[in-house]
């Protein structure tokens, strides 16, 4: 193994032990360089991508539209970037058969990520959830090609039902369990159930998943300090914080239509010196 492959695989070791506690993982979701460096400068030990934010970035609407070519181009320059673990938001893994799956998780350990989300939302057009049994074929199948690269690539396996409101609200709680626990059993390490944030659904949901549990912060969820008592194990943001960007351009621009003054912009900016500091590289 070359030492590029060994310190790849050093940080998906590392990643991996982040989810063990004894603290919560708070794993920001970045969308290009500049985010992703914000936060490793903040000092969040890795950070993760948001599909959405991504894909907004570039011009397109999430839902696996954003062609894989162009992800795999960020997630480059963002592994380039930063020395922290990146985990990667593959949304249902750029394949419809396991082995498809596969060849995609391949080019993204070469872009030299160390952990990836897998969904089991159809990225098809008949919509819905996948098979439970297939979408954990995929998640052994990923698990494969991270062991044949070299690397132990963090799998966090995401089931979508209460994000598409799967079956009726009562059911849902035991619904999302079953397939979380098939895709531990097929190999994921941790598991993402998003759309959740009340406190006694995340309790129920960390007494039954038998894995780490990543829970969607958002409006309405609990204190990072209240969700680790619950013994959630990853807390990530999606989209948000790019949403939220988006939103202060929009009053940037409606200011200087509107106004003509500037201090939307101005306040709470991080000077040229700061902002040119992020990204100059060793030697420099």
């Amino acid at each position: 193994m070359n030492a590029e492959r060994a310190e790849q695989a050093l940080r998906a070791r590392k990643f991996l032990e982040l989810h063990q506690g004894p603290k919560t993982l708070l794993l920001p979701n970045a969308w290009d360089v500049a985010s992703a460096r914000v936060f490793e400068e903040a000092g969040f030990p890795a950070v993760a991508t948001t599909s959405a934010g991504i894909a907004f970035a570039l011009g397109y609407p999430d839902g696996e539209r954003l062609p894989l070519d162009e992800l795999l181009e960020v997630v480059g320059r963002m592994t380039r970037a930063v020395k922290v673990p990146l985990s990667v938001d593959f949304e249902a893994g750029y394949g419809a058969r396991p082995e498809d799956v596969a060849r995609s998780t391949r080019r993204l350990l070469e872009a030299r990520a160390v952990g990836l989300n897998l969904e089991d939302s159809r990225k098809s057009e008949e919509g819905g959830l996948e098979e439970p049994s297939l979408h954990a074929e995929k998640i052994r199948a990923v698990r494969k090609a991270g062991e044949s690269f070299g690397v132990p690539l963090v799998i966090n396996a995401r089931t979508d039902v209460f994000l598409a409101a799967v079956e009726e609200p009562e059911s849902r709680v035991d619904h999302a369990v079953r397939r979380v626990n098939a895709y531990r059993e097929a190999g994921a390490d941790s598991l993402f159930i998003p759309g959740v944030s009340d406190r006694e659904t995340i309790a129920e949901l960390v007494r039954q998943v038998k894995g780490p549990l990543n829970v969607l912060a958002g409006a309405g969820t609990p204190r990072i300090s209240e969700l680790e008592k619950l013994g959630v194990r990853r807390v990530t943001v999606g989209s948000g914080p790019m949403r939220a960007t988006l939103g202060l351009t929009q009053r940037i621009a409606r200011e200087l239509r509107d106004e003509g003054t500037y201090s939307s912009f101005v306040e709470g900016a991080l000077s040229y010196p700061d902002a040119n500091r992020l990204f100059r590289r060793d030697g420099d």
